[in-house]
């Protein structure tokens, strides 16, 4: 694939998203190729590549990726934490960006700009890697990354909801993804994302991100017409339709309730 048609990728993605338009995720929380392969096909913007919560390795996730963009999709992988020893790998590998997870504070913003950005805006070290086509190309890809490649916050907790604001206030993040469960949790509703308490904070988010004009996100876990109506109708730009885990999860249960009925 040639470097440009790489480029028009992520800008594409970064247009949509400055913008405010409609964007649709997709996201793995498997290490199997396949299943990044079948997703990609389905027209998702990007898919996203969960290491928080999952074992899938810094090498799984590079072949992930590749298989993103051999479909010509953007790949925006989480990794496990904030540590440079991460994501700087999934970088190299050729990311088309990030999503960072439990961001809470200024501090932590201007640190993820220093390690995903090159100077003048970050500290991020120059190298060759996949994400240089191995070298042939280096130039265009680090006179471009900076304007092109796309930052994405986790708003996960009450203090971020608190500090919203000011975690806006930085041109290189392009938007927030809010994450009710953990919300909940630091309200001491844990597992509740529809309490009162939990919508007004993500509501006090989403006008934040319309006042400062940032995509936001949320995940729906059951994607169907409806649920993605009303996430938009909560005034969130994007959303990420569900996961691999949440189909076969409810898969399994749909089939465990049918094999029980069966043996009755």
């Amino acid at each position: 694939m040639s470097f440009q048609k790489t480029l028009s990728r992520r800008q594409s993605l970064k247009t949509k998203l400055k913008n405010r338009e409609k964007v649709f995720g997709g996201w793995v929380s498997y290490a199997d190729t396949a299943i990044t392969e079948t997703f990609a096909k389905a027209g998702f913007d990007f898919i996203a590549i969960d290491m928080e919560h999952t074992t899938i390795s810094l090498n799984q996730a590079k072949s992930i990726i590749t298989s993103c963009h051999a479909e010509d999709t953007c790949c925006l992988p989480r990794p496990v934490s904030h540590s440079n020893d991460i994501i700087k790998p999934l970088l190299e590998a050729g990311s088309d960006g990030m999503i960072i997870q439990m961001v809470n504070t200024v501090e932590e913003v201007k640190k993820q700009i220093s390690y995903q950005k090159f100077p003048p805006l970050g500290n991020r070290s120059y190298g060759v890697n996949r994400a240089h086509g191995y070298g042939f190309d280096f130039e265009p890809y680090i006179n471009s990354w900076n304007e092109s490649s796309t930052f994405i916050l986790q708003i996960e907790s009450i203090t971020a909801v608190e500090n919203i604001e000011a975690l806006l206030d930085f041109e290189e993040v392009d938007g927030v993804m809010v994450g009710p469960y953990d919300i909940s949790g630091s309200l001491d509703v844990p597992g509740e994302v529809n309490h009162p308490k939990v919508r007004k904070a993500a509501e006090k988010v989403v006008e934040a991100c319309l006042k400062y004009n940032k995509s936001c996100c949320t995940q729906v876990a059951e994607a169907t017409p409806d649920s993605v109506n009303d996430v938009f109708d909560q005034g969130y730009t994007f959303a990420i339709l569900g996961s691999d885990l949440f189909v076969l999860w409810k898969w399994a249960e749909n089939m465990q309730q049918l094999i029980e009925a069966m043996k009755k």
